[in-house]
């Protein structure tokens, strides 16, 4: 790792997990105008001299921060097993001067940045978490951190989880593998999104197809496959989620996907831990081949 005095990251944190090292960064962002922060985990191959390592970025969901994947899903074992390192950006800008829901509303704003560029006021000055996601981060990732560039996987939860489709597939050259659990597949067509997208770019129509993806998908084959994980007791999966729009879209098209419903299980850090461990030997076999 190399964080000289000169470095722009300022170390919030470090833990010691599974032989790796925990960290947490903050640093001054020219995407979200504002400090962001992230989470970074260096497993412990990341200490061998001349080690470049494979890296996955996680996308949280709506009220998360950087910290409950970290804290939450346990994917430190993993990571450490499979000398991956990881990265958990923040789910939105924050600090003073970065605008909130005046009415307190926990699914926009502050923690809700949906990974969208947006166009309207007063949002425009600072959520810029698409840029930040797909560009800048990854190349500050990549300036101080031992990882393979040519091995770079997204994958993320519920709003994190549209973020990883979106990104993933808009970016094909930087992301070699996508997955997700319970992700908003169409959010042009549920409340979430429909919130979400009304704010930040405005009216319907193709900005909001270009953050979309099912609509995404209807337009372009993606380059790589996509798994996505189901909780089958998910209290958002009929309103919210609709994964069956995207598991028919890639049935017609055929498109490769991988999807598993899981009878039982919610859409908790309790049904993430539990098969956490499946999206990283996913992940390595994609970018592995990929490599």
């Amino acid at each position: 790792m190399n964080t000289t005095t000169q470095s722009p990251l300022q170390q919030i944190s470090e833990s010691l997990s599974f032989a790796g090292r925990q960290l947490r960064f903050q640093h001054a962002s020219s995407c979200c105008q504002c400090d962001m922060t992230f989470s970074i985990y260096l497993p412990p191959q990341a200490e061998e001299s001349g080690a470049r390592l494979p890296v996955l970025y996680w996308l949280s969901g709506l009220t998360c921060t950087d910290e409950n994947f970290v804290q939450k899903s346990g994917f430190q074992r993993y990571a450490a097993q499979h000398g991956v390192i990881v990265v958990a950006p923040d789910t939105s800008p924050r600090g003073e001067g970065v605008p909130d829901d005046p009415d307190g509303s926990w699914d926009i704003g502050l923690g809700a940045g949906f990974y969208v560029n947006a166009t309207q006021e007063p949002w425009r000055t600072h959520y810029h978490m698409y840029d930040y996601v797909s560009a800048e981060l990854p190349e500050i990732i990549a300036e101080h951190f031992p990882v393979d560039t040519a091995r770079q996987g997204i994958f993320g939860h519920s709003m994190g989880g549209h973020g990883a489709l979106v990104i993933g597939l808009r970016n094909p050259d930087c992301f070699r593998s996508i997955s997700a659990f319970a992700p908003i597949v169409n959010p042009a067509n549920c409340p979430w999104g429909q919130k979400a997208l009304g704010y930040y770019l405005g009216e319907a129509g193709r900005a909001w197809n270009d953050y979309d993806a099912l609509a995404l998908l209807e337009e372009h084959q993606p380059q790589c496959m996509i798994k996505i994980d189901q909780g089958g007791a998910d209290s958002f999966l009929e309103a919210q989620l609709h994964p069956e729009r995207l598991v028919q879209l890639c049935q017609n098209k055929r498109y490769p996907l991988e999807y598993h419903l899981y009878p039982g299980y919610d859409h908790s850090y309790f049904f993430i831990a539990s098969f956490i461990g499946s999206h990283f030997q996913f992940h390595l076999e994609q970018l592995n081949q990929s490599a």
